[in-house]
């Protein structure tokens, strides 16, 4: 049976009934993390993913464009903060928590712009993710759209610059991890990282479009850059420990799974059911813990079938 998760990304799960909580979620808050530059820490019980807020000389941009219902909550809270308006939306990949909303903001006169692995994605997923999203939920259905709207501008070259004499803003994607299409935007000026969910700060990572055994090293192109604050997609804003704590969790996320099946260990050594419920044997280092949550066992099957298999998870059926 296909997994729940196919549905719109991780947290559209979440959405469903699958819900992770933390002592320290700020859901639905507005945090300056430098001049003209503001995190939106996004509602996880409604499956919203988190949005940055950009004040350029003459307009804004926001990264991620969110379910419509979170699309909505951000554009207001963008007005709050700037009469200015949002000129761009960067999805940083393909997932309905990230692009659903995209209609939202172009309907509103922004363009919506993404790397060309993110429309290639949503070629290979739609529109039967959207469809099967419109079932579960509201915001959705009632786009009464019959897919969604891919990005209206995309490009290849990395870093990608935008800049209009007051800030400079880079957009780079260092390779396939979370999705084929990640892309993260990069202020230079600032310090900031925006990482979408190729480093997000919790236990919050979608794994069956991923490809593990490649994560590191997307990290590693991230961690090149000089940074001082990690916007991700999921979970608190923070600074380089979210990139180099998402990088140690897949490494040995990895090597585990990968230890486990030269010991002759078979998946369903590492993952039981127990009344419909999926439990994974497998026991990461306390350093990760903090990436370690509900979805843990799914992880590990994707590894098991990365390693045994020779290919990427996004690539297996699913």
């Amino acid at each position: 049976m296909k997994r729940i998760w196919l549905l719109a990304g991780f947290v559209s799960a979440l959405a469903l009934g699958f819900v992770i909580t933390r002592g320290d979620a700020q859901p639905n808050t507005v945090k300056q993390i430098a001049p003209g530059v503001w995190f939106r820490e996004g509602d996880l019980d409604a499956g919203h993913c988190n949005n940055v807020i950009i004040e350029m000389k003459d307009y804004l941009i926001v990264v991620d464009a969110n379910f419509p219902s979170g699309a909505r909550l951000a554009l207001a809270d963008a007005k709050k903060l700037s009469p200015k308006p949002v000129k761009f939306v960067f999805d940083t990949h393909h997932h309905g928590d990230h692009t659903y909303g995209n209609a939202v903001w172009t309907g509103m006169g922004a363009t919506t712009i993404a790397f060309q692995g993110v429309a290639e994605e949503m070629k290979r997923y739609e529109p039967a993710r959207w469809q099967a999203a419109m079932k579960e939920r509201k915001d959705v259905a009632d786009m009464h759209r019959d897919s969604v709207e891919p990005p209206q501008q995309t490009f290849t070259d990395s870093p990608h610059v935008i800049t209009d004499g007051t800030r400079r803003v880079e957009f780079y994607h260092f390779g396939w991890a979370h999705t084929r299409g990640d892309g993260m935007l990069y202020l230079p000026q600032e310090h900031v990282l925006c990482s979408g969910d190729a480093a997000v700060n919790g236990p919050y990572n979608f794994t069956a479009d991923g490809n593990i055994g490649n994560w590191p090293k997307v990290l590693d192109g991230a961690l090149k850059l000089k940074v001082d604050h990690v916007l991700p997609g999921h979970g608190g804003a923070g600074g380089k420990e979210i990139l180099t704590g998402q990088r140690a969790f897949m490494v040995e996320l990895h090597n585990a799974v990968q230890a486990a099946v030269k010991s002759g260990k078979k998946l369903d050594d590492l993952v039981t059911k127990t009344n419909g419920k999926e439990t994974a044997s497998l026991q990461l280092p306390a350093s990760v813990k903090n990436w370690v949550g509900p979805d843990f066992a799914s992880q590990v099957k994707d590894a098991y079938n990365e390693v045994t298999s020779g290919k990427p998870a996004g690539d297996l059926p699913h």
